[in-house]
């Protein structure tokens, strides 16, 4: 069960790098697809935001084993596909994120830490 995922979040597409842009996202979406079907995540999931004057447009979110996350993140392909990213859209960032029972481990940690504190 997906106790981690990674945000991958991006800006404006770059000027004149439209069509560019759109095969990018097919691409990456087909190969998102392929990690889903041999295991590698959980799911994911496309977002696209409405106007709003800050510098996020979109993200992927990613959910899967932690590990497995790690082990992705360092990747040659998953490396390939952000830095292709990159070149087609502003502010692309990858960032990791905890969600259920490693949440909870994770907030154990933190009551634990705010305790020794006190």
């Amino acid at each position: 069960m997906a106790d981690a995922g990674l945000f991958i979040g991006w800006g404006e597409v770059v000027r004149n790098r439209e069509a560019e842009a759109v095969e990018t996202f097919s691409s990456t979406m087909e190969y998102f697809g392929g990690l889903q079907a041999d295991g590698t995540i959980e799911s994911v999931e496309p977002v696209f935001l409405e106007p709003h004057g800050g510098d996020l447009q979109g993200f992927f979110f990613l959910r899967g084993e932690a590990e497995k996350l790690a082990a992705l993140r360092v990747d040659e392909e998953f490396q390939s596909t952000i830095i292709r990213a990159g070149l087609v859209v502003d502010n692309v960032g990858v960032v990791g994120a905890s969600m259920g029972a490693r949440l909870e481990r994770l907030m154990g940690t933190y009551t634990e830490q705010i305790a020794a504190f006190a």
